[in-house]
């Protein structure tokens, strides 16, 4: 499948290589993944996914910019009220980012 236009990018390289840079290129790789895991199973905010993950706020806003600029996680609504959502481009390649995900689990 591959609509530029719309992002639909799956099964092309640049996908797996834009997912690799972004989940196992520095430390904070594996918050972004275990960000990913709940955002999966359920929208959240960036308070509700500090406090699901234990994580510092600031932090969690940190990731939120490097997911959202990389088209991994999209928001819905403004300021106070947002939620953050898998995005279409990360559901269309989900089977890459699982990969990755296990292999720097396996890694560690």
């Amino acid at each position: 499948v591959t609509k530029i236009g719309s992002k639909k990018l799956s099964g092309l390289p640049y996908a797996k290589n834009l997912l690799w840079f972004v989940f196992a290129s520095s430390k904070g790789g594996q918050n972004r993944i275990r960000m990913i895991e709940v955002l999966k199973k359920t929208p959240l905010n960036a308070n509700q996914l500090s406090k699901d993950l234990g994580l510092n706020y600031k932090a969690i806003q940190h990731h939120i910019g490097v997911l959202e600029k990389n088209n991994i996680i999209t928001r819905i609504g403004e300021k106070y009220n947002v939620t953050f959502f898998i995005s279409g481009f990360l559901e269309a390649n989900l089977d890459s980012f699982l990969e990755i995900a296990q292999k720097l689990e396996k890694s560690k």
